[in-house]
Protein backbone atom coordinates (compact mmCIF):
# COMPACT_ATOMS: atom_id res chain seq x y z
CA UNK A 1 0.00 0.00 0.00
CA UNK A 2 1.19 3.57 -0.40
CA UNK A 3 2.21 5.97 2.39
CA UNK A 4 0.17 7.37 4.64
CA UNK A 5 -1.40 10.86 3.17
CA UNK A 6 0.34 13.87 4.36
CA UNK A 7 -0.87 14.90 7.54
CA UNK A 8 -3.92 17.94 7.17
CA UNK A 9 -3.90 21.33 9.18
CA UNK A 10 -5.73 22.52 11.76
CA UNK A 11 -7.82 25.65 10.27
CA UNK A 12 -6.46 28.73 11.04
CA UNK A 13 -3.13 27.28 12.53
CA UNK A 14 0.23 26.27 11.80
CA UNK A 15 -0.46 23.52 14.11
CA UNK A 16 -0.31 19.79 12.38
CA UNK A 17 -3.31 17.40 12.96
CA UNK A 18 -3.29 14.81 16.30
CA UNK A 19 -4.20 11.28 16.73
CA UNK A 20 -8.16 10.79 17.98
CA UNK A 21 -7.13 10.39 21.25
CA UNK A 22 -4.47 13.30 21.74
CA UNK A 23 -7.11 15.36 19.87
CA UNK A 24 -9.88 14.63 23.05
CA UNK A 25 -7.08 15.43 25.66
CA UNK A 26 -6.09 18.73 23.93
CA UNK A 27 -9.40 19.90 24.11
CA UNK A 28 -10.03 18.58 27.58
CA UNK A 29 -13.89 17.08 27.48
CA UNK A 30 -14.43 14.06 26.21
CA UNK A 31 -15.11 15.92 22.17
CA UNK A 32 -12.85 15.51 19.75
CA UNK A 33 -11.89 19.01 18.05
CA UNK A 34 -13.73 20.05 14.57
CA UNK A 35 -13.13 21.92 11.95
CA UNK A 36 -16.38 24.59 10.41
CA UNK A 37 -17.00 22.05 8.47
CA UNK A 38 -18.09 19.52 11.14
CA UNK A 39 -15.24 17.30 10.74
CA UNK A 40 -12.69 16.09 13.21
CA UNK A 41 -9.16 16.72 11.99
CA UNK A 42 -7.03 14.19 12.34
CA UNK A 43 -4.01 11.89 10.62
CA UNK A 44 -5.27 8.71 8.31
CA UNK A 45 -3.35 6.10 9.49
CA UNK A 46 -1.69 3.46 7.23
CA UNK A 47 -3.83 0.45 8.97
CA UNK A 48 -6.79 1.75 8.47
CA UNK A 49 -6.91 1.91 4.98
CA UNK A 50 -4.50 -1.57 4.48
CA UNK A 51 -7.65 -4.20 4.30
CA UNK A 52 -5.85 -7.66 4.01
CA UNK A 53 -8.07 -10.50 2.31
CA UNK A 54 -7.64 -14.02 1.12
CA UNK A 55 -6.71 -14.37 -2.33
CA UNK A 56 -5.69 -12.19 -5.54
CA UNK A 57 -6.84 -8.72 -5.47
CA UNK A 58 -9.33 -8.59 -8.69
CA UNK A 59 -8.41 -4.91 -8.87
CA UNK A 60 -5.64 -2.94 -7.51
CA UNK A 61 -4.98 0.96 -7.15
CA UNK A 62 -1.77 2.43 -5.99
CA UNK A 63 -1.21 6.00 -5.33
CA UNK A 64 -3.70 7.49 -7.49
CA UNK A 65 -4.06 10.88 -8.10
CA UNK A 66 -7.38 12.20 -9.92
CA UNK A 67 -7.25 15.88 -10.83
CA UNK A 68 -9.35 17.99 -13.01
CA UNK A 69 -7.74 21.37 -14.22
CA UNK A 70 -6.52 22.12 -10.75
CA UNK A 71 -9.11 20.88 -8.46
CA UNK A 72 -6.61 17.42 -6.79
CA UNK A 73 -10.10 15.75 -6.51
CA UNK A 74 -8.43 12.13 -5.63
CA UNK A 75 -5.40 11.92 -3.44
CA UNK A 76 -2.89 9.16 -3.21
CA UNK A 77 -5.85 6.37 -2.95
CA UNK A 78 -4.45 2.93 -2.57
CA UNK A 79 -6.76 -0.25 -2.10
CA UNK A 80 -7.19 -3.63 -3.25
CA UNK A 81 -10.62 -4.97 -3.98
CA UNK A 82 -11.22 -8.83 -3.50
CA UNK A 83 -13.08 -10.47 -6.83
CA UNK A 84 -16.54 -12.02 -6.93
CA UNK A 85 -17.92 -9.87 -3.59
CA UNK A 86 -19.24 -6.29 -3.21
CA UNK A 87 -17.27 -3.21 -2.13
CA UNK A 88 -19.14 -0.01 -1.39
CA UNK A 89 -17.60 3.44 -1.65
CA UNK A 90 -19.43 5.70 0.84
CA UNK A 91 -18.77 9.06 1.62
CA UNK A 92 -20.20 12.68 1.27
CA UNK A 93 -21.00 14.98 -2.37
CA UNK A 94 -17.62 15.89 -3.83
CA UNK A 95 -15.43 13.38 -1.74
CA UNK A 96 -14.04 11.44 -4.75
CA UNK A 97 -15.61 8.16 -4.71
CA UNK A 98 -17.30 8.33 -7.99
CA UNK A 99 -13.75 9.54 -9.39
CA UNK A 100 -12.30 6.69 -8.54
CA UNK A 101 -15.17 4.33 -9.45
CA UNK A 102 -14.48 5.94 -13.50
CA UNK A 103 -11.02 5.54 -12.81
CA UNK A 104 -11.39 1.39 -12.54
CA UNK A 105 -12.42 1.62 -16.39
CA UNK A 106 -10.51 4.69 -17.71
CA UNK A 107 -14.27 6.64 -17.51
CA UNK A 108 -12.55 9.90 -16.60
CA UNK A 109 -10.22 9.76 -19.99
CA UNK A 110 -13.44 10.82 -21.48
CA UNK A 111 -13.57 14.15 -19.54
CA UNK A 112 -11.09 16.93 -20.96
CA UNK A 113 -9.77 18.38 -18.47
CA UNK A 114 -8.88 15.14 -16.08
CA UNK A 115 -5.25 13.91 -15.42
CA UNK A 116 -4.58 10.65 -13.89
CA UNK A 117 -1.45 9.60 -11.76
CA UNK A 118 -0.76 6.28 -10.52
CA UNK A 119 -1.67 2.81 -11.03
CA UNK A 120 -4.48 0.57 -11.43
CA UNK A 121 -4.36 -2.94 -12.27
CA UNK A 122 -7.03 -5.64 -13.26
CA UNK A 123 -5.79 -9.10 -12.65
CA UNK A 124 -2.07 -7.32 -12.75
CA UNK A 125 -2.23 -6.32 -15.29
CA UNK A 126 -1.65 -2.03 -15.47
CA UNK A 127 -4.97 -0.68 -17.10
CA UNK A 128 -3.24 2.61 -17.51
CA UNK A 129 -0.08 1.73 -19.96
CA UNK A 130 -0.24 2.74 -22.90
CA UNK A 131 -1.52 -0.22 -25.80
CA UNK A 132 -4.96 -0.71 -23.59
CA UNK A 133 -7.84 -1.35 -25.99
CA UNK A 134 -10.28 0.61 -24.15
CA UNK A 135 -13.30 -1.39 -25.58
CA UNK A 136 -11.97 -4.21 -24.85
CA UNK A 137 -11.10 -2.74 -20.86
CA UNK A 138 -14.87 -1.39 -20.92
CA UNK A 139 -16.00 -4.75 -22.07
CA UNK A 140 -14.65 -6.27 -19.16
CA UNK A 141 -15.24 -4.00 -16.42
CA UNK A 142 -18.94 -3.10 -17.21
CA UNK A 143 -20.75 0.26 -15.92
CA UNK A 144 -24.19 1.12 -14.71
CA UNK A 145 -24.80 4.26 -14.40
CA UNK A 146 -27.19 6.57 -11.88
CA UNK A 147 -29.92 7.21 -13.80
CA UNK A 148 -31.56 4.35 -16.04
CA UNK A 149 -30.29 5.23 -19.67
CA UNK A 150 -31.72 2.02 -21.92
CA UNK A 151 -31.25 3.19 -25.80
CA UNK A 152 -34.56 3.83 -27.62
CA UNK A 153 -34.44 0.20 -28.94
CA UNK A 154 -36.26 -2.68 -28.23
CA UNK A 155 -35.59 -4.82 -25.45
CA UNK A 156 -34.15 -7.57 -27.11
CA UNK A 157 -31.71 -5.02 -29.26
CA UNK A 158 -30.44 -3.25 -25.94
CA UNK A 159 -29.15 -6.43 -24.76
CA UNK A 160 -27.66 -7.72 -28.10
CA UNK A 161 -26.19 -4.27 -28.85
CA UNK A 162 -22.91 -4.54 -26.70
CA UNK A 163 -21.97 -8.17 -28.37
CA UNK A 164 -22.95 -7.55 -32.26
CA UNK A 165 -20.67 -4.07 -31.87
CA UNK A 166 -18.02 -6.10 -30.51
CA UNK A 167 -18.35 -9.08 -33.09
CA UNK A 168 -19.73 -11.72 -31.03
CA UNK A 169 -22.96 -11.83 -32.23
CA UNK A 170 -23.18 -11.70 -36.55
CA UNK A 171 -26.52 -10.95 -37.85
CA UNK A 172 -28.46 -9.47 -40.82
CA UNK A 173 -28.94 -10.81 -44.69
CA UNK A 174 -25.27 -10.73 -45.49
CA UNK A 175 -24.39 -13.18 -42.26
CA UNK A 176 -27.36 -15.40 -43.57
CA UNK A 177 -26.10 -15.59 -47.06
CA UNK A 178 -22.15 -16.23 -45.45
CA UNK A 179 -24.38 -19.05 -43.38
CA UNK A 180 -22.91 -16.92 -39.96
CA UNK A 181 -26.05 -15.75 -38.43
CA UNK A 182 -25.94 -16.02 -34.76
CA UNK A 183 -29.40 -15.83 -34.24
CA UNK A 184 -30.27 -18.44 -32.57
CA UNK A 185 -27.01 -17.89 -30.04
CA UNK A 186 -28.84 -13.87 -29.64
CA UNK A 187 -31.91 -15.27 -28.60
CA UNK A 188 -29.20 -17.58 -25.54
CA UNK A 189 -27.53 -14.74 -24.92
CA UNK A 190 -30.63 -12.38 -24.49
CA UNK A 191 -32.53 -14.59 -22.16
CA UNK A 192 -29.51 -15.73 -20.26
CA UNK A 193 -28.82 -11.79 -19.44
CA UNK A 194 -32.51 -11.34 -18.62
CA UNK A 195 -32.72 -13.56 -16.35
CA UNK A 196 -29.52 -12.75 -14.60
CA UNK A 197 -30.68 -9.35 -14.22
CA UNK A 198 -33.73 -10.94 -12.43
CA UNK A 199 -36.01 -9.37 -15.44
CA UNK A 200 -36.82 -12.58 -17.85
CA UNK A 201 -40.38 -13.11 -16.24
CA UNK A 202 -41.48 -9.66 -16.66
CA UNK A 203 -40.36 -9.61 -20.19
CA UNK A 204 -40.19 -12.46 -21.81
CA UNK A 205 -43.43 -12.02 -24.02
CA UNK A 206 -42.85 -8.34 -25.19
CA UNK A 207 -39.09 -8.44 -26.67
CA UNK A 208 -39.50 -6.40 -29.00
CA UNK A 209 -41.17 -3.43 -26.99
CA UNK A 210 -39.30 -0.11 -27.04
CA UNK A 211 -37.05 -0.24 -23.69
CA UNK A 212 -38.15 2.81 -22.71
CA UNK A 213 -41.97 1.56 -21.82
CA UNK A 214 -40.54 0.18 -19.24
CA UNK A 215 -40.87 1.13 -15.41
CA UNK A 216 -37.63 2.73 -13.94
CA UNK A 217 -37.04 -0.17 -11.85
CA UNK A 218 -37.28 -2.49 -15.38
CA UNK A 219 -35.15 0.48 -17.10
CA UNK A 220 -31.95 0.52 -14.19
CA UNK A 221 -32.26 -3.61 -14.51
CA UNK A 222 -32.37 -4.44 -18.34
CA UNK A 223 -29.20 -2.06 -18.01
CA UNK A 224 -27.83 -4.32 -15.67
CA UNK A 225 -28.37 -7.44 -18.01
CA UNK A 226 -26.88 -5.02 -20.99
CA UNK A 227 -23.56 -4.90 -18.99
CA UNK A 228 -23.78 -8.78 -18.71
CA UNK A 229 -24.04 -9.63 -22.06
CA UNK A 230 -20.93 -8.74 -23.16
CA UNK A 231 -19.33 -11.32 -20.16
CA UNK A 232 -17.55 -8.77 -17.60
CA UNK A 233 -15.44 -9.96 -14.87
CA UNK A 234 -16.19 -6.60 -13.00
CA UNK A 235 -19.81 -4.64 -12.39
CA UNK A 236 -19.46 -1.03 -11.41
CA UNK A 237 -22.25 0.70 -10.00
CA UNK A 238 -22.81 4.22 -9.72
CA UNK A 239 -25.64 4.99 -6.93
CA UNK A 240 -27.82 2.88 -9.59
CA UNK A 241 -31.31 2.76 -7.02
CA UNK A 242 -30.68 6.39 -6.35
CA UNK A 243 -33.99 7.23 -8.26
CA UNK A 244 -35.72 4.68 -7.49
CA UNK A 245 -38.77 3.70 -5.29
CA UNK A 246 -38.45 1.12 -2.64
CA UNK A 247 -39.76 -2.12 -4.24
CA UNK A 248 -37.62 -1.36 -7.30
CA UNK A 249 -34.07 -0.44 -4.73
CA UNK A 250 -35.17 -3.91 -3.44
CA UNK A 251 -34.95 -5.83 -6.08
CA UNK A 252 -31.57 -4.50 -7.23
CA UNK A 253 -30.49 -5.16 -4.66
CA UNK A 254 -31.53 -8.34 -4.35
CA UNK A 255 -29.77 -8.97 -7.62
CA UNK A 256 -26.32 -7.29 -6.77
CA UNK A 257 -26.45 -10.00 -4.20
CA UNK A 258 -26.92 -12.33 -6.16
CA UNK A 259 -24.36 -11.25 -8.91
CA UNK A 260 -21.42 -11.20 -6.28
CA UNK A 261 -21.27 -15.08 -6.46
CA UNK A 262 -20.40 -14.73 -10.08
CA UNK A 263 -19.04 -11.24 -10.41
CA UNK A 264 -16.59 -8.76 -8.84
CA UNK A 265 -19.26 -5.55 -8.09
CA UNK A 266 -17.91 -2.00 -6.78
CA UNK A 267 -20.58 -0.04 -5.66
CA UNK A 268 -21.01 4.16 -4.82
CA UNK A 269 -23.52 4.51 -2.97
CA UNK A 270 -25.25 7.31 -0.66
CA UNK A 271 -27.15 5.28 1.14
CA UNK A 272 -25.47 4.16 4.41
CA UNK A 273 -27.92 1.49 5.26
CA UNK A 274 -27.74 0.02 1.62
CA UNK A 275 -23.86 -0.16 2.26
CA UNK A 276 -24.06 -1.91 5.44
CA UNK A 277 -27.24 -4.24 4.10
CA UNK A 278 -25.32 -5.62 0.39
CA UNK A 279 -21.51 -4.66 0.68
CA UNK A 280 -19.02 -7.96 2.03
CA UNK A 281 -16.16 -4.67 2.16
CA UNK A 282 -16.67 -0.85 2.76
CA UNK A 283 -14.33 2.07 1.80
CA UNK A 284 -15.24 5.52 3.25
CA UNK A 285 -14.01 8.50 1.15
CA UNK A 286 -14.30 12.08 2.85
CA UNK A 287 -13.38 15.73 2.22
CA UNK A 288 -10.26 16.69 0.06
CA UNK A 289 -10.55 13.24 -2.06
CA UNK A 290 -8.90 10.83 0.66
CA UNK A 291 -9.44 7.38 1.66
CA UNK A 292 -10.11 7.28 5.30
CA UNK A 293 -10.53 3.77 6.18
CA UNK A 294 -11.18 0.30 4.04
CA UNK A 295 -12.73 -2.55 6.11
CA UNK A 296 -14.99 -5.15 6.39
CA UNK A 297 -18.16 -3.63 6.25
CA UNK A 298 -19.48 -4.94 9.90
CA UNK A 299 -16.16 -2.87 11.57
CA UNK A 300 -16.74 0.07 9.29
CA UNK A 301 -20.21 0.58 10.85
CA UNK A 302 -19.87 -1.13 14.37
CA UNK A 303 -16.28 -0.24 15.27
CA UNK A 304 -14.58 1.93 12.58
CA UNK A 305 -10.92 3.17 13.54
CA UNK A 306 -11.20 6.61 12.65
CA UNK A 307 -13.29 9.44 14.44
CA UNK A 308 -14.13 11.35 11.20
CA UNK A 309 -16.09 8.05 9.95
CA UNK A 310 -17.57 7.36 13.05
CA UNK A 311 -19.19 11.18 12.91
CA UNK A 312 -20.17 10.85 9.38
CA UNK A 313 -21.84 7.21 9.79
CA UNK A 314 -23.10 9.04 12.93
CA UNK A 315 -25.19 11.69 10.89
CA UNK A 316 -22.76 14.51 12.62
CA UNK A 317 -21.69 15.56 9.28
CA UNK A 318 -22.01 14.88 5.65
Amino acid sequence: MSETPTTREVSGTDQQTTTRADERTASGTDQPLRTVSGETEEEVREEWIDYRFDGEAKLAAEALDVYYGDDHALKGVSMEIPEKSVTALIGPSGCGKSTFLRCLNRMNDRIGSARIDGSVKLDGTEIYQDGVDLVELRKRVGMVFQSPNPFPKSIRDNIAYGPRKHGDIEKGLLARLLGRSDEEKERELVERSLRQAALWDEVEDRLDDNALGLSGGQQQRLCIARALATDPDVILMDEPASALDPIATSKIEDLIDELSKEYTVVIVTHNMQQAARISDQTAVFLTGGELVEYDDTDVIFENPESQRVEDYISGKFG
